[in-house]
C-alpha cells in the first residue's frame, strides 16, 4: 500500500520558501529544514527530490506569487504616474516592516548563487525580463493615454524602475529611511515629466 502523506505539500513549500529566503541558500542544512517545516528528511527527499530540488519550487512559488501580485497591483490603477509612486512606497514599506530585513528573495538568490550556477542565472534572467516588461508595458499605458509625452525610451525608463525597485529592497535592509527613499522615487519619476 502506497504511504499516505500527512502534511500539505502547498503549506510546507510555502514554509520552505520563508527559511530560504530569511537564511539563504547555503546557510540552510537538511537539519533546518526538517525542524522548519516539521516533517522528516526522507519526505522532503521523496515529495520535494532534496534541498536542491525543494529550492527550486520554493523560488518558482516566490517569483510566482510576485509577479502575479505586481501585475495585479499595477493594473488595478488608473493613473500610471500615482500608481507607479504607491507601488514604490509599497515597496518601501513592506521592507521597512520586515523586521528581518529580508530583502527580495530574487535579489539575495542573485547575490549568492551567481555567478556559479548557469539554472539559476537563466531564471533571474528570465525574471528581470518579466518584471521590466510588466513596468514598460504599464508605462506605455500611460504613455498611450496621453499621461506621459510621447517620444521618451519607455524601455530605458522600465529597466531603470526594475533596477530601483531592487535596490528599494537591498538599501532599507541596511537603511530602512522611508524619507530618503521616497525622495529618490520622486527624482526618478520626473522621468514622466
Amino acid at each position: 500500500m502506497p504511504k499516505v502523506k500527512l502534511f500539505d505539500e502547498k503549506l510546507i513549500l510555502e514554509k520552505a520558501m520563508e527559511l530560504f529566503w530569511k537564511k539563504g541558500f547555503h546557510a540552510t542544512s537538511i537539519r533546518d529544514l526538517v525542524t522548519h517545516l516539521g516533517i522528516s528528511r526522507s519526505s522532503i527527499y521523496d515529495t520535494y527530490g532534496g534541498k536542491n530540488e525543494l529550492f527550486y519550487k520554493a523560488f518558482q512559488l516566490y517569483r510566482t506569487t510576485s509577479i502575479k501580485g505586481f501585475s495585479d497591483f499595477l493594473n488595478l490603477q488608473e493613473n500610471v504616474k500615482i500608481g507607479l509612486r504607491k507601488l514604490f512606497e509599497m515597496a518601501i514599506e513592506q521592507s521597512i516592516a520586515d523586521m528581518d530585513r529580508k530583502g527580495c528573495f530574487v535579489v539575495n538568490t542573485t547575490t549568492e548563487l551567481v555567478p556559479g550556477d548557469i539554472e539559476i542565472q537563466k531564471i533571474l534572467k528570465e525574471n528581470e525580463n518579466t518584471f521590466v516588461n510588466l513596468f514598460y508595458e504599464f508605462l506605455l499605458k500611460g504613455e498611450q493615454s496621453g499621461e506621459i509625452s510621447k517620444g521618451k525610451n519607455l524601455k530605458s525608463i522600465a529597466n531603470l524602475y526594475y533596477t530601483l525597485y531592487n535596490g528599494i529592497k537591498v538599501v532599507s535592509k541596511v537603511q530602512p529611511n522611508s524619507k530618503e527613499l521616497l525622495s529618490s522615487v520622486d527624482t526618478v519619476l520626473t522621468l514622466l515629466d
